[in-house]
Order: structure tokens, then C-alpha cells, then sequence
């Protein structure tokens, strides 16, 4: 099979397989739970009206076709009436086609909105295996495997069907890659800016991960003079675009100022007096928790501490970006977000970096030699596959919901790891104990994976 028609099918193959989450239930009694309704409400104002105020489609009860139970609002009434949804904009811009294809034919618009975040995600593994391959000279076959072996594990495949900015985010950054992974052309630039552009238009929590692939951008362009400067002044405008935007429509820096919910204003959303040493045990604990750390649900997140480590050590070509963009994400996740025990699916703040993840192991798995990297990456793979499978079969069917209580799955490999780690929720002498010993482990990894980073005397730098 050619490289063009794989990437084709792996694409595809994300996008159906992550379709068998369209239909599963975020609460009892609702389809879509928390933001979710916010995002799609606020698309069905785009679509039907041309303007962000969604006091008609509350007035209305637009919602109650995917919430059966009365609906929580997060806005506050205006002076002039209007209600703004205080979340940003563009993605329920992306799903107005979703909405009007729903109004046109008598399908339900959040199937069609879910639909469209499935395909995007088939996009998204096709665009970096395709990095993998082109920018980083990953080969096709380690490239397709590592991919899929990320994209069908959660979180990548559980937020392709989750009414939240993550995975156009996701599908954003892995653009960016892309372009910055190449040589610098004024096309590449501009697509490059356009994406940078997009990220806070998708959530202001974004705004550092674009932050680092600006200044990335910047060096890429050093040597291009004029294109620097076009470069820089196109998105420096835009970024005061942003602002104005914020201050003139949703009345304050960030489009939290018109939620009912954060008194504290415009930023309050990173919580109350945070305390930012308590939330440095996220830093392994986003991994580690037994309910919302990623490793009982992906096992294939093991190769995390390994990855890093050999790209440390290795220094290859675009691993100094990859890993700051992942350490961007993994900081915001740490210590920017309120909770990593939010009303959502695990992993959601680091949705938005997993394709730095993906090419750094598709390098690492590349590196290798013989079977054993891809052999192990797949296996790992298919146990995060199998944990979504039971995952929608369950939550599609009413044995437990998406939100409220996917802890109940009676996925196997779920349920033999839970007891086995820590509960973040509850500190004590216990949980101490388990995340010095996972953590012990995670560390194990590293160094293993630091020495496999040593170059032979005939390896080029």
C-alpha cells in the first residue's frame, strides 16, 4: 500500500472507530453534560440567528433534545437581555455546518456535531503520522502503528466525540508541527500563523502552548527578514484583535468575565487562592490516579517517562520542540487548570500536546532496532482500544455514563490496575506510599529510557 492510501485508512479507521462513542451518555439523562451543551447551544445561535447570544435557545429549551433534566446555566443575564455562552467561540463556529445539516435534514444536531469531531480526529491521525513520516523520517509502518496506538486509546479517542475545544486543539498544534518540523516557505508560514491564531479562539487556557509555538515560529523565520517581520506583526494584530474582541463582547479579558459562575473575574477559572505546591503532584499524577490519571485507561501512557528520556539524550532533530510543546501542556494541566478531578473525561487538559507524545515515540519506536518497540507499543495500544470499546459499549447501552461514573467499567485491565494506584482525592499514608512507589517506577523508565538515548560512534548528530 502506498504512503498516501495509509494514511488515508488510518484516518478513516480513527474516525469509525472513534463514531462508536457518538451515542454514548455523558450523564443519566443527558447525552451532553457540563460545557458540552454550551458549545452546541452556542452553535445553534451561529447558525440559526448570526450572533453569539443564546437567550432564545435557553428561552426556547433548544436543549432538551440531549438534556433530558433541566439544564444548569452558566451565563448571566446581560443589561441589554443577550446571554453569551462564557466560553470561546470557534469551535461552535466549526460546528455550524453540523447544525445546519441537522435543521436541513431532521437529524439530531448533536450527532451531527459529535460526528464532526470524529472525522476531524481522523484528520488529526492522518496529519501526524504523516509528520512522523515526512518531517521526522519516521518509516510508514512504526509511524502507523504508533499513531494508531495513541489516537484509538483514551483520551485522543474519547474526546474525538466530546463537545470540547481539545481535539480541533490537538488537530491545531500537530498542524503547527508540521509546518515548523519543515523548512521555513512563506505558504507554511501562513498556515502557521492561522493555526497559532486559532488556539486561543479555541480556549484562552491554550494561549501557552501557542505562546510556545510563536516563538518557535520566530526562530524558524529568522533567516527570511521580511517574512519575520510580516510574521510578527500579522499575529501580534491578531492577538490584539483577540483582546478587543474579549473586552467588547464578552466584557472582560477572557470570555469567562460572562459566565455567572467565576466571581472573581475574567481569570478566576485557575480557582480560588490556588495552591500551586498542592497541584504539583499532578506533574505524575495525571498519569498515576486511579480514576483520572491516564495509565489505568491507556496503559500505552507508560511510555511517557521512557520517551522523554531518550529525547533528552538523543537531542534529534525537532525534539527540542516536541518536548516544549508537551511541557507547555503538561504545565497548564499542573498548574494553570483548577482540578485535573473535573466534570469531564480524564486527560482533558493534555489533549491539546498528545501529538508532541506521539512523534517523539514514533521517533523512539523508530530508533529501535527489530520488533520489539512496535511490538510493544501496539500491545499497549490495544489495551487502551479495548478500554474504549467496553467504554462505549457501556455507556451507549446505560450501564454507566461518560462522566458521573466511568470508574464502574468492567473493562478487565481497568479494573486490575485501580486498586493498585493512588487516589489523589483522598491523601493519606497510603496514597503517599503508592505514588512513591509508581513514581519509583516512572523513574525506572526513564533512566532506561535515558540510556537508550546514547548514540554509537557511527550515529550522526
Amino acid at each position: 500500500m502506498r504512503t498516501g492510501a495509509a494514511l488515508v485508512a488510518l484516518g478513516v479507521l480513527v474516525a469509525v472507530v472513534a463514531g462508536l462513542g457518538v451515542t454514548a451518555r455523558a450523564t443519566y439523562g443527558a447525552q451532553l453534560t457540563a460545557d458540552e451543551p454550551q458549545y452546541l447551544l452556542t452553535a445553534v445561535s451561529l447558525a440559526r440567528d448570526g450572533d453569539l447570544d443564546i437567550a432564545d435557545e435557553l428561552r426556547e429549551e433548544v436543549w432538551r433534545d440531549f438534556h433530558a433534566a433541566d439544564l444548569p446555566e452558566q451565563t448571566r443575564e446581560r443589561p441589554d437581555g443577550s446571554r453569551l455562552s462564557p466560553h470561546d467561540p470557534l469551535l461552535p463556529v466549526l460546528l455550524v455546518p453540523a447544525v445546519r445539516v441537522a435543521d436541513a435534514t431532521g437529524l439530531p444536531a448533536w450527532v451531527l456535531a459529535r460526528t464532526t469531531l470524529a472525522l476531524l480526529a481522523g484528520l488529526a491521525a492522518s496529519l501526524t503520522a504523516w509528520v512522523a513520516v515526512r518531517r521526522l523520517a519516521v518509516p510508514v509502518v512504526p509511524a502507523l502503528v504508533v499513531t494508531a496506538s495513541f489516537a484509538l486509546s483514551p483520551p485522543l479517542v474519547v474526546y474525538a466525540t466530546q463537545l470540547y475545544p481539545e481535539l480541533p486543539a490537538a488537530l491545531a498544534v500537530v498542524t503547527a508541527l508540521g509546518c515548523l518540523l519543515g523548512r521555513p516557505r512563506r505558504g507554511a508560514a501562513v498556515a502557521l500563523g492561522l493555526v497559532v491564531v486559532a488556539l486561543p479562539w479555541l480556549a484562552v487556557k491554550y494561549a501557552l502552548v501557542a505562546a510556545v509555538l510563536a516563538g518557535a515560529a520566530l526562530w524558524w523565520l529568522r533567516r527570511d527578514r521580511p517574512a519575520l517581520a510580516l510574521w510578527a506583526v500579522g499575529v501580534g494584530l491578531a492577538g490584539l484583535h483577540w483582546l478587543w474582541f474579549h473586552l467588547a463582547v464578552y466584557g472582560g479579558l477572557t470570555a469567562y468575565a460572562a459566565g455567572d459562575y467565576f466571581e472573581g473575574g475574567s481569570v478566576s477559572a485557575t480557582g480560588p487562592d490556588p495552591a500551586y505546591l498542592a497541584r504539583t503532584q499532578r506533574l505524575v499524577g495525571l498519569l498515576l490516579d486511579r480514576d483520572f490519571g491516564l495509565l489505568p485507561w491507556a496503559p500505552v501512557f507508560l511510555l511517557v517517562p521512557l520517551v522523554v528520556a531518550w529525547a533528552l539524550r538523543r537531542r534529534g532533530p525537532g525534539h527540542p520542540l516536541l518536548l516544549a510543546v508537551l511541557a507547555a501542556g503538561w504545565v497548564v494541566a499542573t498548574w494553570v487548570a483548577q482540578t485535573m478531578h473535573g466534570w469531564w473525561w480524564p486527560g482533558r487538559q493534555l489533549v491539546v500536546v498528545l501529538p508532541a507524545l506521539v512523534l517523539l515515540a514514533a521517533a523512539w519506536v523508530a530508533a529501535g532496532r527489530g520488533r520489539v518497540r512496535p511490538g510493544v507499543t501496539a500491545a499497549l495500544g490495544v489495551l487502551g482500544l479495548g478500554a474504549f470499546l467496553t467504554l462505549a459499549v457501556a455507556t451507549s447501552t446505560g450501564v454507566h455514563t461518560l462522566v458521573v461514573d466511568f470508574s464502574r467499567t468492567p473493562w478487565p485491565v481497568y479494573r486490575a490496575l485501580r486498586p493498585l494506584l493512588p487516589d489523589l482525592t483522598t491523601p493519606g499514608p497510603a496514597t503517599v506510599a503508592l505514588v512513591a512507589a509508581w513514581t519509583l517506577g516512572l523513574l525506572a523508565l526513564a533512566v532506561v529510557g535515558w540510556r537508550s538515548g546514547r548514540r554509537s560512534p557511527r550515529q550522526p548528530r
